[in-house]
């Protein structure tokens, strides 16, 4: 049984999806090196946008929204012309980008455990579904750019964060508190470890078990 019948309102999604787009074709416009052209520049934009929104809904076997709506992909387009008109005015802020990028993560994967509970679906699903819809929009991102995916790599904490940011939104949900607000403490919590983990070089050790074997051989 869902803990709540909260359902995500239509205007966070929109929220959400244009500050992707927006934080996406910057992201994609300040790649000087890879000569992207300006409808490249929206198509990134848009896949940052609704990236995560695909995945989740597939996740959650339900119809994708971003496929459903209109105003989705119409939302995300203009915040990707948006991003891509403030880039040169932001073009040496790169902390815009990550700032944005850090709300973005929380936005979606905030929606996506809320949506989940909402299903029924049970605490550690929910958790999941919110993290794959905060990290889907940045795997895709990588895809279409041929960039290493962001969340496997040290030093990036992509998935703690939005797994963070999650699970504190089940977490404060089981407790009885209102989603509205569990939701904004949610976001809060990605974007404070997000942006902690930039700022302050958080990392993961990085895996070396086949060092070890190898010393134990020459042993």
């Amino acid at each position: 049984m869902p803990i709540t019948p909260f359902l995500v309102p239509l205007w966070i999604e929109l929220v959400a999806a244009g500050l992707g787009g927006l934080q996406g074709a910057m992201f994609a416009a300040a790649l000087k090196g890879r000569r992207i052209d300006v409808l490249g520049v929206v198509v990134i934009g848009i896949g940052v946008a609704l990236g995560g929104s695909l995945l989740r809904d597939i996740l959650l076997n339900q119809p994708p929204v971003a496929v459903w709506s209109n105003w989705y992909l119409l939302t995300a387009a203009a915040g990707a012309l948006v991003g891509m008109a403030l880039h040169p005015l932001l073009a040496r802020a790169t902390w815009v980008i990550t700032a944005l990028d850090a709300i973005v993560m929380g936005l979606f994967g905030a929606i996506g455990a809320s949506k989940a509970l909402s299903l029924g679906v049970g605490e550690a699903g929910s958790v999941l579904a919110g993290v794959v819809g905060a990290v889907g929009g940045s795997i895709v991102r990588d895809l279409f750019l041929g960039l290493p995916v962001a969340f496997l790599h040290v030093g990036s904490l992509f998935a703690v964060a939005a797994g963070a940011g999650s699970a504190t939104l089940v977490g404060l949900a089981a407790l009885g508190v209102p989603i509205p607000v569990a939701g904004l403490i949610a976001v809060a919590v990605t974007t404070v470890v997000r942006l902690g983990a930039v700022g302050f070089d958080w990392t993961f050790p990085e895996q070396r078990p086949l060092q070890v074997l190898a010393r134990r051989r020459r042993r």
